[in-house]
């Protein structure tokens, strides 16, 4: 266990930096509450740069920056994305951003900025009528991906080698055919992952079983493997995924609506998806994000509306640590720990 993952396990235990707001039992820790006055947005796409620098997204086109730990939030929103649903945001630093615009036909869209957000560039806008975009996610300040639901029985697949300044539909031949029902969720911006510069995931849910698709070869090719997150329902699959390294994953989701029991809600792998073990000690109810601590091998958090958890060993057992709600969350190689959710709320761990 490293440093800076003892300092937040050290937070997690303690409650140290816990804010007024955090709404937790008494002598549970807690996130920093960290004001972004947005209480009319909710915020699925987070990408963290470091402690002091994140980027939000979210509902009505919104796109918030902080440079200075969440102390202040600047609307850096593109003018061309208003009305629209930003799910997902992705963040080479604290000026280079891409954001995801999500929907049918032309609601899907992405947006480059290089200044901050001062200005952006409409770099992609979907027209195929049958499509819906759901996550981005990138190997490097070039290569990345965006995936779509099931177009013509397969998952689409977007490729830009320039940063998100353009992009591409790669070939359909890789792709392995979908079930009945099976799509993404925009639900954190974790449908679509990456570790190193070829490995990249992807999770589904709504068909007969909640599966994970890698790809070793930056998308042209794929396979699929089952989880033990229950399925066989459109609310009902893996919402978020996380790897340490190629090999070493997390998947978490359940059942999204509130009145719905989600058992088996987070499952392990340590052969890069190939088979999936249920967590023995899961979550208690539906997790949207998850994301592994820094420097460590076996701590991560998991977040959804209910609270958030704590796992010390891989993913194999979770303890509840906050019952804030929270829809993604984001950690960085210095340590900087986000959430962000609903009615505005983003959050920071503090050592």
């Amino acid at each position: 266990m490293g440093p800076v993952v003892a300092a937040l396990l050290g937070v997690l235990a303690s409650g140290t930096g816990a804010g007024p707001a955090a709404a937790t039992p008494a002598g549970q820790p807690a996130w920093q509450l960290k004001d972004t006055g947005r209480t009319d947005v909710r915020f699925r796409g987070l990408a963290a740069v470091d402690r002091s620098a994140a980027w939000l997204a979210g509902t009505k086109g919104t796109v918030l920056r902080t440079t200075d730990g969440g102390r202040r939030w600047r609307d850096v929103s593109p003018p061309a994305a208003a009305g629209l649903e930003l799910r997902d945001i992705e963040a080479f630093d604290a000026r280079r951003a891409v954001a995801l615009a999500i929907g049918e036909g032309d609601a899907s869209r992405i947006f480059r900025t290089d200044d901050g957000g001062a200005t952006w560039t409409e770099s992609f806008r979907n027209a195929d009528p049958k499509a819906f975009y759901d996550c981005v996610a990138f190997f490097d300040s070039r290569h990345g991906l965006a995936m779509s639901d099931p177009v013509d029985g397969r998952f689409r697949i977007l490729s830009t080698r320039d940063g998100g300044r353009s992009w591409s539909v790669l070939p359909s031949s890789g792709m392995p055919p979908a079930q009945s029902g099976e799509a993404g969720f925009a639900a954190s911006g974790q449908c679509l992952v990456t570790s190193g510069p070829k490995d990249v995931w992807l999770a589904t849910g709504g068909g007969a079983s909640a599966r994970v698709l890698h790809s070793a070869d930056r998308g042209r090719t794929w396979t699929a493997s089952a989880t033990t997150v229950p399925a066989g329902d459109p609310a009902r699959g893996v919402f978020g995924l996380a790897f340490r390294d190629r090999t070493h994953g997390i998947a978490v989701g359940g059942d999204y609506r509130a009145d719905q029991p989600s058992p088996r809600a987070a499952a392990v792998t340590g052969d890069a998806g190939r088979t999936w073990t249920p967590s023995t000690a899961g979550p208690p109810a539906y997790r949207s994000g998850v994301a592994w601590l820094p420097r460590g091998r076996a701590g991560a958090l998991a977040v959804g509306p209910t609270g958030t958890d704590l796992t010390t060993d891989g993913g194999r057992t979770w303890r509840t640590v906050d019952s804030g709600s929270y829809d993604t969350v984001d950690c960085t190689r210095d340590g900087g720990c986000w959430a962000a959710g609903e009615q505005g709320r983003a959050a920071r761990l503090e050592r």
